[in-house]
């Protein structure tokens, strides 16, 4: 009798451990479910918000405004709807960050508002914050030049 209470509670312990237990994302897959675990750099962050101001979704002919920091060179690459972005950047303490040599290919495009603030932006950024699956590029302590959500 005993030790069919001591397997029945040791059973219940296990089931309620393993209810708990959250499930693994397969190896080199990035998830952005937890809030405090995206990733700045090799993370895709689509465009949201430039200057204050919500970022629509591309017309049929353009592509989704976004960037990438990738861990290689640590170069900038990504997209500002029309042309590609490319550059590089430095990671300095206290969350700090410094764009150079960005540029674009020079594809003329019916709308070029969001590309053009969006490279005017990342060269003023001076400074980063993450919060949950969003990463915000500020200059000092002004609101957020750009918004991005991690995809």
């Amino acid at each position: 009798m005993i030790k069919i209470q001591l397997l029945a509670s040791l059973l219940g312990v296990f089931a309620l451990l393993s209810c708990n237990t959250p499930a693994k994302a397969p190896e080199g897959v990035k998830t952005t479910e937890t809030p405090m675990s995206t990733e700045l750099l090799e993370t895709y962050w689509k465009v949201v918000e430039i200057n204050g101001q919500p970022v629509t979704n591309p017309a049929t002919n353009q592509k989704e405004a976004h960037i990438i920091l990738k861990k290689e060179g640590n170069r900038l690459q990504g997209s500002g709807g029309c042309n590609n972005l490319m550059g590089s950047y430095e990671l300095m303490e206290g969350n700090r960050i410094k764009f150079s040599g960005v540029a674009s290919t020079m594809m003329a495009c019916p709308d070029m508002s969001i590309e053009s603030a969006l490279g005017k932006a990342i060269e003023m950024a001076d400074n980063y914050a993450i919060n949950g699956k969003f990463m915000m590029l500020h200059k000092a302590k002004m609101a957020p030049l750009v918004k991005f959500e991690a995809k």
